[in-house]
């Protein structure tokens, strides 16, 4: 059944549910057993230690590997005291494998904040009686109780709804807060923007209250989806590896051909020389051409591409944005046009109070000083709103519209007082609440 092309009616009868009582026990129990928990999974975390073995399979990796081996063995034959040019080639690759790992795992972070999103409780109906259960213990079919301030733990269809709007910013980029409707029925190819009769696991309910039934749970759900994308991180033909790949091949060819050539030409030249023996003249030649193998490879070469690229990515991260591979950062250089529908994605989806007008003029907050009416006209928006922003510490959280929400700051920033200490100067006694035909919010404070 594709639920947002569906009324409510045949939903409930399609999951087996009465709205009036919810699931009982032991169905919730069984379908649990079915469906698995309400959780987010990702693939099992490769160890540290096989990342870090992975960082060698590089050609370029592989030919200095060689090479440091070989400058050991020369200098064990030759019995010389430059034992520090092999431990330089050795430095360089493990320090270039040590730095790519550690921006591997740290880039992990983006997919377990995507799990942090998901709600840890949700009131539901069960047996008849409203409880308060661990999300990760809900289930298709159940029917959940939601109301401003409160995040969906789950997909679910709605199938009651009083002035009801949620945020779904994160998954779709709108900072606007979505209406809701239970009696809404959508094209079954609606995108998921325009399914206003459905909430989705993951978002936030900005207004109102609603009852909706679970429809989908875990990785079914769309916000599983987007974790399953997040976690499928096969190997990719990145343009940087490509071109260092082939130089390595290339170099690695090379270098043989001139050493053969070399080594050849040598016991050539030197075989009939009475100076030294057969034996002697062959050892000799060998180690000049694995001395010439190891000069020509541009030990440094990883060391100042990895350099650069960890530059690269110190700079994206100063912007917010986390790089998971090293040579991502050249590609995303590389990208000349990045198009995209939905401006939340790429910004903080956080509104902010720019200009005010008090009456007799337009103040610019950034440029003009605030008046007195200015301040008055900030405390009166921040209070005639529903926004609520909770500190702690130094952590602050935001729940309601972001439009209130961006009055709400504004007001603690220039008016100097904040949204709280407002209230608690003078309560609310009444309200009326915002509705299409008045488009305006009115309560009553003393």
């Amino acid at each position: 059944m594709i639920w947002h092309s569906s009324t409510y009616q045949d939903v409930l009868a399609n999951l087996d549910v009465d709205p009036e009582k919810g699931l009982s026990a032991g169905v919730a129990d069984e379908r649990l057993g079915h469906y698995g928990p309400n959780l987010l999974t990702t693939n099992r975390k490769k160890p540290v230690i096989l990342r870090f073995l992975a960082q060698f399979r590089n050609t370029m990796v592989i030919i200095l590997l060689l090479a440091a081996a070989v400058s050991f063995f020369v200098q064990f034959l030759t019995k010389e005291n430059h034992w520090y040019e092999p431990v330089i080639i050795l430095a360089i690759v493990v320090a270039n494998a040590a730095l790519s790992t550690f921006q591997e795992v740290r880039a992990e972070s983006a997919l377990n904040a995507l799990k942090a999103m998901t709600a840890p409780t949700a009131k539901v109906m069960r047996d008849g009686i409203v409880k308060l259960v661990d999300a990760s213990q809900i289930v298709p079919g159940d029917v959940i109780l939601l109301e401003a301030g409160d995040y969906v733990c789950a997909d679910a269809r709605l199938i009651e709804t009083a002035s009801f709007c949620c945020d779904e910013s994160p998954l779709t980029g709108e900072s606007v807060p979505a209406e809701k409707m239970a009696d809404a029925v959508h094209d079954e190819i609606a995108p998921l923007s325009e399914r206003s009769n459905m909430v989705y696991s993951g978002c936030s309910v900005t207004h109102g209250r609603g009852v909706a039934v679970v429809t989908e749970t875990g990785m079914s759900s769309e916000i599983g989806k987007i974790s399953t994308m997040l976690a499928q991180t096969g190997e990719r033909a990145f343009p940087l590896k490509a071109k260092l790949e082939s130089l390595g091949k290339m170099l690695a060819v090379l270098t043989l051909v001139v050493c053969a050539v070399v080594f050849v030409v040598t016991v050539i030249r030197n075989f009939a020389s009475p100076d030294v023996s057969f034996a002697e003249m062959l050892l000799n030649t060998f180690i000049t051409s694995i001395s010439l193998a190891v000069a020509a490879i541009p030990e440094s070469l990883p060391a100042i591409v990895t350099v650069v690229l960890a530059l690269g990515v110190q700079r994206m991260v100063k912007r917010n944005a986390i790089i998971k591979n090293l040579p991502a950062v050249e590609t995303l250089g590389s990208a000349s046009v990045i198009c995209t529908d939905k401006t939340g994605t790429l910004t903080m989806n956080r509104m902010t109070v720019t200009k005010l007008f008090d009456g007799r003029r337009t103040i610019d907050l950034a440029k003009d000083a605030i008046t007195e009416s200015g301040r008055m006209l900030l405390r009166l928006g921040a209070i005639c709103s529903d926004a609520k922003v909770e500190r702690n510490g130094s952590r602050k959280s935001n729940i309601g519209d972001p439009t209130e929400i961006g009055i709400a700051d504004a007001c603690a920033k220039y008016a100097s007082i904040s949204k709280q200490d407002i209230e608690t100067g003078c309560p609310r006694f009444g309200e009326i609440p915002f509705d299409s035909e008045r488009k305006l919010m009115t309560t009553v404070n003393m």
